[in-house]
């Protein structure tokens, strides 16, 4: 137990540190694709070890959000992995995935709210209700692109952008405002901790109005007529 405690907090730690430096580079480069690959592979040693202790704890709770994770960091780099539109067995098989997240957060937001308590394993029926729309979402994207026969240019990268925008920002979040103890004594619960937290999320809105600009500057200079 300690040993995989000491793998799930170091590969959580290099998954921030990569996915911070990949948000740094330049996109589609190669520092990018390096610290990307390092990013994914920290997530989902970190998300699958995290899962598999709630397990024994138990915390469903955690097992279906470490799954959840698990599905946000493998669709995204899927997403941009494939050559051509097109759709497999992988996106079906994780659009099933997304859709048993949100069947499941939900039941256990139904489960807080009827406990004695109204809580279930320390949290209210809205943190699960909030999770569980979040999956839902994710699986209604899912299927819109299975739908379409797959996803290409811009559409392709906002994909990309934001499941591994929130992956990282779940990473974030969980260590620097959940996991404070670990920490010295001067920061923990000061609100600058929200910084390094919320910053994964600040960025990829920053990337996606980015990229929607983009492409719309390049079709109206498209549009306009050539003098």
């Amino acid at each position: 137990m300690s040993a995989l405690v000491l793998i799930h907090v170091g590969s959580g730690a290099l998954a921030i540190l990569s996915g911070a430096l990949a948000m740094c580079v330049r996109k589609g480069g190669r520092l990018h694709r390096v610290f990307g690959t390092v990013f994914v592979v920290c997530m989902l040693v970190m998300a699958s070890i995290g899962a598999g202790l709630a397990v024994r704890l138990p915390q469903a709770a955690s097992v279906v959000v470490g799954i959840f994770t698990c599905y946000l960091v493998a669709s995204g780099w899927a997403t941009v992995r494939r050559v051509q539109a097109g759709i497999g067995y992988f996106e079906k098989a994780a659009f099933g995935v997304a859709l048993g997240c949100a069947i499941a957060l939900a039941g256990l937001g139904v489960q807080a709210a009827n406990s004695a308590s109204g809580l279930l394993d320390g949290a209210p029926p809205a943190r699960y209700y909030l999770f569980a729309f979040f999956a839902a979402f994710a699986a209604a994207m899912d299927l819109n692109m299975i739908l379409r026969g797959g996803l290409t240019g811009t559409r392709r990268i906002v994909r990309h952008l934001w499941r591994m925008g929130f992956a990282l920002f779940f990473a974030t979040s969980f260590f620097f405002l959940g996991q404070q103890k670990v920490m010295p004594a001067f920061v923990r619960g000061s609100p600058l901790l929200l910084v390094p937290a919320m910053a994964p999320l600040l960025g990829m809105i920053v990337y996606l109005i980015r990229v929607r600009f983009t492409r719309r500057r390049r079709r109206g200079a498209q549009d306009s007529p050539a003098r």
